[in-house]
């Protein structure tokens, strides 16, 4: 008896699995087609082309081969999103008692899509969810009253370019999105993650939602942000001869309601550099930042970037304006009397470069720094000032030529006191106004400049102190020699400790030149 239910068990199994694998042969899927594509046609605001259906039970879903969703036509004639395999999920029982398509997921499997962003900042997708207006219209057409379970994009690609052309696209890689239960009219949460080109890759985890009937880039979300490996360099983001890199992993808040995007964050920049002139930064480098945008004047503020090195800060604020070409920076910068021992690792990174074999030890740095000008070629102006510090590994009486039998700074040369304003521009960087006093030698002032190469032009005037260093071996040298040479020296003091020795500086950071101008201060 037991053997003969068991017998009828597998009989009705069997028989449905027979049933299971014929309905789709009794179903002509591809009748639905152009109801399906008028369906999303509609709903997206965009012509949606579809392949030939087919139905498959086990997944009760309909499977489009191809899907096609044209691009807005202003911006281009070639389809925003294109795949050979597209998913639709439907509610089994109304599809195949009574014809009827109750759509609960969507799913397009390696899709290309093509993101384009307008001269005056406007994307192509603005008009997805038809909220673009009609031709007869001046208002945005109603919002779909749609809801789908799940929405998925799996292992797609994503190009993003400007219109007109302004640089080489960015192309994101093995894009996921995952949204669950979407809807037009309401918010709903969703995760997207995709690799960057040099390695890199990024994640973002939040809510966005409802669309926005004016434009679907205005649509609110907020979300949190993690992007490793970002090499901006290696993206194509920055080209390698503007002198700016690094490899860095950002942590960020974000936010929009639509018209400002705000971010919170922290960044860790490895192998920093932020000038042409520059090198990276020995150490990675932590950056807290805290902007708002305004996205429909494509303005924004800056309330605080703080670099941080050691235990303390360097913070900029200030403005910034975006273009089809650049981001347009007006920022300052603040570095109030901050320890050297803690700055000097950063000194590489924009550019500094001390003489070879040397380093500063001690005292304070002082910034009140202008950031103006496009974000990869900008223009930093402002007073600087070095106070109380020593650059050991560096003899600079020794090093001036013409004062050689005189000069020694041994142990390094201590600095009281150094200040300029300083202009730098990827051209060149002046130095004006420059005021210097060191103990072992005197004071200097005047004007130089340093090439992007390295290459110095300093003029300046010298001026020995009489009763120490330089200047006090020169007045002893005079009292203990007599005739023609001890007048020569007499005078020679007097000059240099009155009216100043001529200097001028060439050769380049790592290696000066400096030289004393005797015979001009003779004249």
């Amino acid at each position: 008896m037991q053997k003969r239910w068991m017998k009828v068990l597998l009989a009705v199994i069997a028989l449905v699995i027979v049933v299971i694998a014929l309905i789709p042969f009794f179903v002509n899927a591809d009748t639905f087609r152009p109801m399906l594509q008028e369906e999303l046609s509609s709903t997206l605001g965009r012509k949606v082309t579809l392949g030939h259906l087919s139905f498959s039970l086990i997944s009760a879903s309909l499977v489009a081969k191809n899907i096609s969703i044209a691009d807005d036509p202003a911006y281009s004639t070639s389809p925003f999103l294109q795949a050979k395999l597209f998913h639709i999920g439907v509610e089994v029982a109304p599809f195949l008692f009574h014809r009827k398509l109750s759509i609960t997921h969507l799913t397009i499997d390696s899709p290309a899509i093509q993101l384009i962003q307008s001269q005056d900042g406007k994307w192509n997708f603005s008009s997805i969810g038809g909220a673009a207006p009609t031709p007869a219209s001046t208002q945005p057409a109603a919002i779909p009253d749609l809801t789908i379970g799940a929405l998925t994009i799996s292992n797609g690609s994503a190009t993003v370019s400007s219109l007109p052309a302004t640089g080489k696209p960015f192309v994101y890689s093995k894009v996921d999105l995952s949204v669950h239960e979407f809807s037009f009219k309401k918010s709903f949460p969703f995760r997207l993650s995709a690799e960057l080109p040099g390695q890199g890759t990024l994640q973002l985890d939040g809510g966005a939602g409802p669309l926005s009937k004016k434009n679907a880039a205005d649509t609110p979300f907020r979300a949190n942000l993690v992007i490793k490996h970002l090499d901006p360099v290696a993206a194509g983001l920055i080209d390698p001869s503007k002198g700016i890199s690094m490899v860095a992993d950002i942590n960020s808040q974000v936010e929009s309601d639509g018209t400002a995007l705000k971010s919170t964050g922290r960044i860790q920049a490895a192998r920093l550099q932020l000038a042409r002139t520059g090198s990276p930064a020995p150490n990675p480098v932590n950056i807290s930042y805290a902007i708002s945008d305004n996205l429909d004047t494509r303005t924004g503020q800056v309330s605080d970037l703080a670099v941080h090195t050691g235990s303390i800060a360097v913070h900029i604020n200030g403005g910034f304006r975006r273009t089809p070409q650049a981001v347009l920076l007006d920022l300052r910068l603040a570095a109030p009397n901050l320890p050297i021992d803690q700055l000097e690792q950063l000194l590489p990174a924009v550019g500094i470069r001390l003489p070879s074999g040397s380093t500063l030890q001690g005292g304070t740095l002082t910034a009140n720094l202008a950031i103006t000008g496009p974000a990869t070629a900008t223009t930093i102006s402002g007073p600087v000032e070095i106070d109380n510090t020593r650059l050991t590994g560096f003899d600079l009486g020794s090093r001036i030529q013409g004062l050689n039998p005189f000069g020694s700074t041994r142990g390094g040369t201590a600095i009281q006191t150094l200040r300029t304003n300083v202009n730098s521009s990827p051209e060149i960087t002046q130095f004006s106004n420059i005021y210097g006093s060191v103990p072992s030698i005197g004071t200097a002032t005047g004007n130089g400049s340093v090439t992007p190469a390295g290459a110095l032009n300093f003029n300046l005037l010298a001026k020995l102190s009489a009763t120490s260093g330089i200047g006090g071996m020169v007045s002893q040298a005079a009292n203990s020699v007599g005739g023609f040479l001890g007048q020569a020296l007499q005078f020679t003091s007097h000059a240099a400790t009155n009216s100043g020795i001529p200097i001028t500086i060439t050769g380049t950071t790592t290696n000066p030149s400096i030289h004393a101008n005797l015979a001009a201060m003779l004249r």
